[in-house]
């Protein structure tokens, strides 16, 4: 007779077992681990490509100039010896490359927990979630519903939850239903205590950067002096094609350089409107609203982290429209690469190398060209990709051509396939809460998986 109170020995095989292997994770995925190239990069140009495109820019920055319409910035310039008229702004090649020679090749971005820490630069390869689409599809209803700042936090906490997105960059869906006066404090609230990742802030205006600054900072547990020593954050800004530079980027562009925070312009150059119709045209364009950037960011504060970013595509010749997902797009996302790291500087590209609003067979495909286009183009930063899709392909769907058209979490990610099985995810919200690697404890989601098995015809 077996002792009062002893268990009885079960199966260490069958459904139990598999339970018992399979642990607690909701679902399977690797370890926190951001990915480094080992393959040579794409370079498309050969070495009197990259001279042609590099004196291209430079032309552009000597003969033409670019418009700062923020006047601080064109004092700034003109007191570096640069030739200003009105707020046209001329730099000889030389004071470019001697700023962009003071920018680092690579640098590391420390969140509030180290442990997520980032490096941007050398081989490493770091995916961030898509910035603000207005809205999201919900599948539950089949429409396209705007944003609200519920769904925000889902979405942040799928961010968190995925190893293979490294940084949370802006926001997941924008919460509409909050006034836009207050929505960035609202939302990096939830952001620092969601998400344990690299913040982001937008440049739009000197109220907006400073409460971020501050937020992260307080978060972090920094003094001022420990805030400003290192990278801890970064913004993104795009130049206003062609050739112009507008005041409430600008502004946050210079405040952040001064606190020591990591840079990143992404010019937007569409060959064939606001940039010359040739590839090679619309990258030189591209690099020379990039590169008197970086050159403004490195005389305020030699040494600060810089990235120059790339979203250089064609817009449709019958329609005027802009046109994602073409050849174009990738070919100057590789030449915009191999042009960065002539420069030294570590590029950020966004994973919109696949037509919009697509569902079945070509969402798994597309996403996955995305990184691999990004990957071998050696780009450092990329985001509107975050993994996710190429993870859970094809069993999500994106709307709104706003939303950049990669990485959108669906509201409810049910897509209805044809017959070939698929696997479908549904996100509930769970009433457990967990860390995750955080100190501060939040709603973890849950995704139910099944698998729908139908008969060919």
């Amino acid at each position: 007779r077996m002792a009062e109170g002893s268990k009885r020995r079960t199966r260490g095989g069958g459904r139990a077992g598999a339970a018992a292997r399979r642990g607690s994770a909701v679902i399977e995925q690797m370890p926190w681990n951001p990915p480094m190239l080992v393959d040579r990069p794409v370079e498309p140009l050969n070495e009197d490509g990259v001279a042609a495109i590099h004196e291209g820019a430079m032309r552009i920055l000597e003969e033409i100039g670019i418009e700062f319409l923020h006047p601080e910035a064109v004092a700034i310039l003109k007191q570096a010896g640069c030739t200003v008229k009105g707020t046209n702004v001329r730099m000889g090649r030389d004071f470019v490359m001697e700023m962009v020679g003071k920018a680092p090749s690579s640098f590391t971005l420390t969140p509030r927990n180290p442990d997520r820490q980032i490096t941007i630069g050398g081989n490493h390869i770091n995916f961030g979630n898509v910035s603000s689409p207005p809205s999201y599809w919900d599948m539950s209803i089949g429409t396209k519903v705007s944003g609200t700042r519920e769904m925000c936090q889902n979405l942040l906490k799928l961010t968190q939850y995925f190893n293979c997105i490294h940084f949370a960059g802006g926001y997941p869906v924008e919460p509409v239903d909050v006034h836009a006066s207050v929505r960035h404090l609202d939302v990096l609230y939830d952001k620092l205590t969601i998400t344990d990742k690299v913040m982001h802030a937008y440049s739009l205006g000197k109220e907006r950067v400073e409460d971020v600054v501050e937020m992260v900072r307080i978060a972090g547990g920094h003094t001022h002096e420990e805030f400003d020593a290192s990278p801890k954050m970064y913004t993104n800004i795009n130049s206003t094609s062609p050739l112009k530079h507008d005041y409430p980027m600008m502004d946050g562009w210079m405040r952040l350089a001064r606190r020591g925070q990591a840079l990143v312009v992404t010019p937007f150059t569409l060959a064939g409107a606001m940039a010359p119709v040739t590839m090679s045209g619309a990258v030189a364009q591209s690099l020379a609203e990039g590169l008197c950037a970086i050159a403004l960011a490195q005389y305020i504060n030699p040494g600060v982290a810089c990235a120059i970013g790339t979203f250089t595509s064609n817009v449709d010749m019958k329609s005027g429209a802009p046109a994602f997902g073409t050849p174009e797009y990738m070919r100057a996302t590789q030449m915009t690469g191999q042009m960065a790291r002539f420069y030294g500087l570590p590029m950020r590209s966004s994973g919109c190398a696949r037509p919009m609003c697509r569902t079945g067979r070509r969402c798994g495909k597309h996403p996955i060209a995305c990184g691999r286009l990004c990957s071998l183009g050696l780009t450092w930063f990329t985001t509107q990709l975050g993994g996710l899709r190429a993870v859970l392909s094809p069993a999500l769907k994106s709307s709104s051509w706003t939303a950049k058209c990669c990485s959108k979490f669906s509201a409810t990610l049910i897509p209805r396939f044809g017959r070939p099985r698929w696997m479908i995810l549904r996100l509930m919200q769970s009433n457990q809460s967990g860390t995750m690697g955080t100190s501060l404890a939040f709603n973890t989601p849950k995704i139910a998986i099944r698998r729908r098995f139908t008969s060919p015809s």
